[in-house]
């Protein structure tokens, strides 16, 4: 439970994603996803040995944080989890997000994508899966992110290569987070997260 004390000892911010290996715990997603590719001794590509590729995939997670991850999760919020607590937002934020959902999916092929096959590189890194799941929020909600992003629509071989099965696995719950809305069975927060819902939303540019 993420407003649990027993979870706050481990991240005070009370967020995911969160690792307890043992007795070290890690907090953030890409510092997860570099230790674990260390621990592991992952295929190189994933978070290559050379130090030109490495920080070309530098280059792209650092421009995520801002520019990526709250931007594609907005739909999300916007039509299940804000309904969810009784919270309507406004359609002037509706219309700025998919402004900006639209620059970003044009920064993304012009800045990161530009002659690779994926970003930043001819082969699938961790930058790849970091945007694959922000993406995959605003696909699950109806938004068609690839349309006439011919670059993108491309490189989103990247779940091909991963495997249908995995993708299913770990997609199918948000992909179907529209049928559980319509049927009523997503699940109800508790009321100690409603502050932090209602936080949340009300910092939706």
């Amino acid at each position: 439970h993420l407003v649990s004390g027993e979870f706050s000892q481990f991240n005070i911010l009370q967020k995911v994603s969160t690792l307890k290996d043992g007795d070290f715990v890690l907090t953030e997603s890409t510092a997860i996803l570099i230790y674990l590719s260390f621990k592991y001794q992952t295929a190189d590509h994933w978070y290559s040995s050379e130090l030109w590729a490495r920080f070309h995939a530098h280059k792209y997670l650092g421009w995520h944080a801002d520019c990526i991850r709250d931007t594609f999760g907005v739909p999300l919020w916007t039509q299940v989890l804000a309904p969810l607590i009784g919270v309507h937002v406004t359609e002037e934020k509706v219309e700025r997000n998919r402004a900006t959902t639209d620059r970003a999916l044009q920064w993304l092929e012009d800045k990161f994508l530009g002659g690779w096959a994926f970003l930043n590189s001819q082969q699938v890194t961790l930058a790849d899966l970091m945007v694959l799941e922000e993406l995959v929020q605003s696909v699950a909600l109806g938004c068609d992110l690839f349309e006439g992003q011919l670059k993108l629509a491309a490189w989103r071989d990247v779940e091909a290569f991963l495997g249908t099965d995995l993708c299913q696995e770990t997609h199918g719950p948000i992909l179907n987070i529209l049928e559980q809305t319509a049927n009523k069975t997503v699940l109800q927060p508790p009321p100690e997260l409603s502050l932090y819902m209602l936080f949340y939303i009300s910092r939706i540019p």
